[in-house]
């Protein structure tokens, strides 16, 4: 049968958990400064959604970093200094991951109510997995557990290559992919499920988009919430992606247009002209391609 979705494959920082993906940044800005490098936070952010040594070396190619580097070590860096630096920040990260584990709102629902309808739900991340250990038994206590989980060393490259999702196809034996979908809050995890043949879902809202956390985005007027999502979408829709939705909650609709997708026989990237490339918020359309 492959009439139907089999698979959704959720990243996890601001995605499922983490809203704002806020752990990445601290930890990457404390292991930096650590080596005496001040470093911002869209230096950070550029790169988010990368194996977390992916990550590194691509902010030690921004000239900014660079720069800083260089007057602060006296010297460019490159693969020696990533290995010193991944040794302050896998502490780092697995300290700020496990005090940001929360669950989104909506996604223990949306987790929930796909393993109802027998679809299966698989994860992966660019957090090592000593980064992630704390995150997934916090989120096993509150109800959250994919049936498998890919970190950053589990396939020959992360994000963008499409290897961890064929992977957690492989771990979960549904194929073909055209059947699964990937669900991620940077445009990173958007290739790499276009890569992979997968539907793609980008999240606006809870993200590395905005960068804000729950309470934060809360408090944001309709008005002003609407233009910063209309924005954040925009990253999303040019990596391709079929849906940009605001947060995890929104997805239940989407998967509902993707299954009928499917039963019409089309295939993912393939229906652009077909499906609504839109941010969900208060279920009005804000943003299309």
């Amino acid at each position: 049968m492959t009439n139907k979705i089999k698979a959704v494959f959720f990243d996890w920082a601001g995605t499922m958990v983490d809203f704002g993906s806020r752990a990445p940044v601290m930890a990457m800005q404390s292991a930096f400064l650590a080596c005496g490098v001040e470093v911002s936070e869209a230096s950070v952010r550029a790169h988010m959604g990368k194996a977390k040594r992916d990550h590194v070396m691509s902010m030690f190619a921004d000239e900014d970093v660079s720069s800083r580097w260089m007057k602060a070590k006296g010297s460019h860096p490159g693969d020696a200094e990533a290995d010193a630096l991944m040794i302050e920040l896998e502490p780092a990260m697995a300290r700020e991951a496990a005090k940001a584990s929360k669950l989104i709102p909506g996604g223990k629902m949306v987790f929930d109510g796909l393993i109802a309808s027998g679809i299966q739900v698989g994860s992966s991340t660019g957090y090592t997995h000593t980064m992630m250990a704390e995150v997934v038994r916090l989120a096993a206590d509150q109800g959250y557990h994919p049936q498998t989980i890919l970190c950053a060393g589990d396939t020959s490259e992360g994000r963008p290559a499409p290897f961890m999702l064929w992977q957690a196809m492989i771990n979960l034996g549904v194929w073909p992919a055209r059947t699964c979908v990937a669900v991620d809050d940077a445009p990173v995890g958007i290739l790499a499920g276009r890569e992979a043949g997968m539907w793609t879902v980008g999240l606006a809202g809870s993200g590395n988009a905005l960068g804000l956390d729950e309470a934060a985005y809360d408090a944001l007027d309709p008005k002003t919430r609407t233009e910063k999502l209309k924005a954040a979408s925009v990253s999303f829709v040019e990596a391709g992606a079929d849906f940009v939705i605001a947060t995890i909650a929104d997805l239940p609709g989407v998967l509902g247009s993707i299954q009928a997708a499917i039963a019409k026989g089309l295939t993912p990237g393939g229906a652009a002209s077909l499906l609504d490339h839109s941010v969900t918020g208060q279920s009005k359309a804000l943003a299309q391609k």
